[in-house]
């Protein structure tokens, strides 16, 4: 969540207007998070999160703002767009499409997650994963094997020689990723720790829902994983990692074929913001206020992986 788009105090007024919520107070950037441009908002009847969409066209978010809608009414504790009065949930402000988000309460984890954290992310994730069943609407992924391959071409000039040939390692055995026969649905896909509200380890709701697609089910386990559960070295935390796993198979048990196939899907997790990461700090966007987080952190992690032959216990 950063700052790219500058928004004047006149034109907030102007745009909260088509809603009923009352008279705009303060507002102010928010530095963290890497994608799109956010402000806390305060009126005289309550607070928001405003979003401007730096990079996605307006036909486009529909289905972002509907998969929160479904989460929320399927008791998922998760952030909710707020309607216009028209009932609109997405308009424009400053040239980008935008909404209005209802603010929750909580802060992100920006320590060590506790060991209850992790259970209460793990029986979440897993909610997610069961409801989601039920959920009609589709949104191919757009940081699949395409991207990481087209991400890869500009990177790799830039990496030196060892850096480079682990990549291409790395991609050579991913090849066959798209292929694997495990369960696919609705992601998040971004289940960080600064992406989930909590009040001491009482969970308040999930947020950033912007890399929402349809993936299989045990990357977005595995997103979740990469980030609640590793040590300082980017290995895999036993204590936490059985809390949010056990609390996720009380919801839905793992095929065969996800168990066998749990480390590829683990590197191909650590590649995706490991390059995510590379391309932000390689090239990055001008902002007012952004946050570009270290490529290094998930590097680490990649390099474990690939080292220990990761299984499901």
């Amino acid at each position: 969540m950063s700052v790219y788009t500058e928004v004047g105090r006149d034109d907030l007024i102007a745009f909260l207007e088509d809603y009923a919520v009352g008279e705009l107070v303060s507002f102010e950037g928010i530095s963290e998070g890497i994608e799109n441009t956010n402000y806390f908002v305060t009126t005289n009847q309550g607070q928001f999160v405003l979003t401007l969409f730096e990079q996605h066209e307006f036909d486009e978010l529909a289905y972002f703002l509907e998969v929160m809608t479904f989460f929320h009414q399927h008791d998922v504790p998760s952030a909710h767009p707020a309607a216009d009065k028209q009932g609109r949930y997405l308009k424009e402000l400053c040239g980008r499409p935008a909404t209005l988000v209802l603010r929750l309460s909580g802060q992100g984890i920006h320590t060590v997650a506790t060991l209850a954290q992790c259970q209460v992310i793990g029986d979440v994730l897993g909610k997610m994963h069961l409801v989601g069943k039920e959920f009609t609407s589709h949104r191919e992924t757009q940081r699949g094997l395409k991207w990481r391959q087209q991400s890869a071409e500009k990177l790799l000039p830039l990496l030196d020689k060892d850096l480079a040939e682990l990549l291409r390692s790395e991609l050579a055995f991913q090849t066959h990723y798209t292929k694997l026969d495990i369960p696919f649905g609705v992601t998040h896909s971004d289940l960080f720790r600064d992406n989930a509200l909590f009040e001491g380890d009482d969970l308040k709701g999930i947020i950033d829902f912007y890399y929402a697609c349809d993936e299989y089910l045990i990357y977005d386990l595995a997103v979740a994983i990469n980030d609640w559960c590793i040590d300082e070295n980017g290995l895999i935390e036993h204590q936490r990692y059985q809390a949010l796993m056990m609390a996720y198979l009380q919801h839905r048990q793992l095929t065969e074929t996800e168990q066998t196939s749990w480390n590829l899907v683990l590197r191909a997790a650590a590649l995706r913001f490991w390059l995510s990461r590379l391309l932000d700090k390689h090239f990055p966007r001008e902002g007012g206020l952004t946050h570009i987080k270290d490529p290094d952190a998930f590097l680490k992690i990649l390099k474990q992986h690939r080292a220990n032959e990761d299984k499901l216990k």
